[in-house]
């Protein structure tokens, strides 16, 4: 399937996703403020732009948010007693007809002791996670505590489809090291070089093309001025409206880390079938067992205070940026993240008649200026079912989730427009690789939301944009003065540092220099 770039029909996709990418999804039910092992933050899928793998697809799962570095002594291992997940829709049903599945052992060293000295003649084990030399290679004899994690791939339902294990190209081996955290450089003195010794070539089952596979920390690759955006838009709205001040305030997550699950599969092995359809959807899931039992008397080990039971209950769930945050209600927040995308009807009214724009006008400019074209309906069919022409399956049941397009070729690095198919038809470019169309680490959906929430690919009284694009909304919906098309969180996300090629997110921020 390839881009026919209906212009009409992406304004009013961008206008949807207006009401739901203003920033990465940090802790945004109360029950997973609870759970913060469970917590995803992002949720990326884009054709591979590293050079040579363009057939390639990467997924990427982020959770854990906002780490601090020096979030010692413990850090942040995943959760043994958790599932984490990454779903693939590739027939347009709102049903997963592949899904990877993550699950992590976390094992003291030396026999269960993990590092110890000898003190007054005895054997004592230390009590941090390092001993007194340096960390290079997985399995370091100088870490107490060995991460390791399997994937297994599921096709059909996730919990009734047929399992297989994803296995290391080298020798076979179903089970994988995941590196330590960055502790600092006295410890881990080359955390890339360390970090690259963990990223994988596997087998996938059914899929002729082997992939590549890492799972570990790394520096937060999201940019956005978060808690100006919570604190009712904290700034004046001229200083948001000026395209000179793109950049200029401070990324308030760019010293955190996250951990990452990524995996880069050839592209026609997640399509239905190599000559399927090209459109796939794909969003990540984490779930707990339903029971635990809290032992009031843990004995030595690292899972001696607990012991988790019983059926899997998703509690997290994550496609397009942060609909669950700033979209759901907050009485309905624990439930979204408990849903699938099939059920997702449940949630239309949100999206039918979404509250953040009115928000942002009231904040703004005394309520004046959001989108008054009541029931949504242009959002209920882009938002809910990819844009007619670049990203909607044919056959689409309407559901939440990202869509990518893998027909159309990814472009550099370099060449990427940071607005993402808004950006490249406003500068007159060739982009369509990016957001809405899947989401690449560049792509700056924040400054993309703002312009479109607040009117900027609207016609406003009668009158034609300066993007061009159809009519999106009625004469009613008012954009907020002539310079809405300007409208930005002063963050520029093109400027967080990536890598070039997989796993493409930063090293991560050593917890002392």
């Amino acid at each position: 399937m390839k881009p026919r770039h209906t212009l009409s029909a992406l304004a009013a996709a961008l206008l949807c996703l207006a009401g739901t990418a203003q920033a990465s999804s940090h802790r945004e039910a109360p029950f997973i403020t609870t759970a913060p092992k469970v917590d995803g933050t992002d949720f990326y899928m884009f054709r591979s732009y590293e050079p040579g793998r363009d057939n390639m697809v990467t997924l990427i799962a982020n959770y854990q948010p906002l780490q601090d570095a020096y979030g010692g002594p413990n850090y942040f291992s995943m959760d043994p007693n958790a599932l984490y997940e990454i779903h693939i829709d590739n027939n347009g049903d709102a049903k997963e007809d592949i899904t990877f599945q993550f699950r992590f052992k976390n094992t003291l060293a030396n026999s269960g002791n993990g590092n110890t000295l000898t003190i007054g003649g005895q054997q004592v084990s230390t009590a941090l996670q390092q001993g007194s030399g340096m960390v290079s290679s997985p399995k370091d004899g100088n870490l107490s505590t060995i991460q390791q994690y399997t994937v297994s791939v599921v096709r059909g339902d996730r919990r009734t489809g047929k399992v297989s294990a994803v296995t290391n190209a080298a020798n076979g081996s179903a089970t994988f090291d995941k590196p330590f955290d960055n502790i600092g450089t006295k410890s881990i003195p080359n955390y890339a070089d360390y970090a690259a010794k963990h990223v994988y070539t596997v087998n996938i089952p059914e899929c002729p093309t082997p992939a590549k596979l890492f799972v570990g920390q790394r520096q937060d690759a999201f940019a956005v001025n978060l808690g100006v955006i919570f604190d009712n838009v904290n700034v004046p709205l001229s200083a948001i409206i000026d395209r000179k001040n793109i950049g200029a305030f401070p990324n308030t997550i760019g010293d955190k880390n996250v951990t990452t699950l990524a995996l880069e599969v050839h592209k026609d092995c997640l399509k239905s079938s190599p000559t399927g359809d090209d459109v796939i959807g794909g969003w990540t899931t984490a779930s707990l067992r339903q029971g635990r039992l809290l032992n009031p008397k843990p004995g030595s080990g690292l899972q001696a205070s607990e012991k988790a039971g019983g059926a899997w209950v998703q509690v997290s769930r994550l496609g397009m940026p942060l609909v669950n945050e700033l979209v759901i209600g907050l009485k309905d927040k624990d439930a979204f993240n408990a849903s699938k995308p099939k059920d997702d009807a449940q949630f239309a009214t949100y999206v039918t008649n979404p509250t953040y724009p009115q928000v942002l006008a009231n904040v703004l400019n005394n309520g004046v200026g959001a989108p008054t074209n009541f029931p949504r309906t242009d959002l209920v069919t882009t938002f809910l079912t990819g844009i007619p022409g670049v990203n909607q399956p044919k056959g689409v049941v309407a559901s939440e989730m990202l869509r990518l397009n893998t027909g159309i070729a990814p472009v550099p690095f370099a060449q990427q427009n940071r607005l993402g198919i808004v950006g490249s038809i406003r500068d007159g470019g060739k982009d369509f690789a990016g957001f809405p169309n899947g989401r690449r680490p560049k792509d700056d959906v924040v400054d993309v939301a703002l312009v479109a929430m607040m009117g900027g690919l609207c016609i406003a009284n009668g009158t034609t944009n300066a993007f061009g694009f159809g009519a999106a909304c009625t004469p009613a919906a008012v954009p907020l003065g002539a310079t809405s098309l300007e409208f930005h969180d002063g963050v520029d996300q093109a400027t967080v540092p990536l890598l070039p090629g997989f796993p493409y997110l930063n090293t991560p921020i050593p917890g002392a220099k």
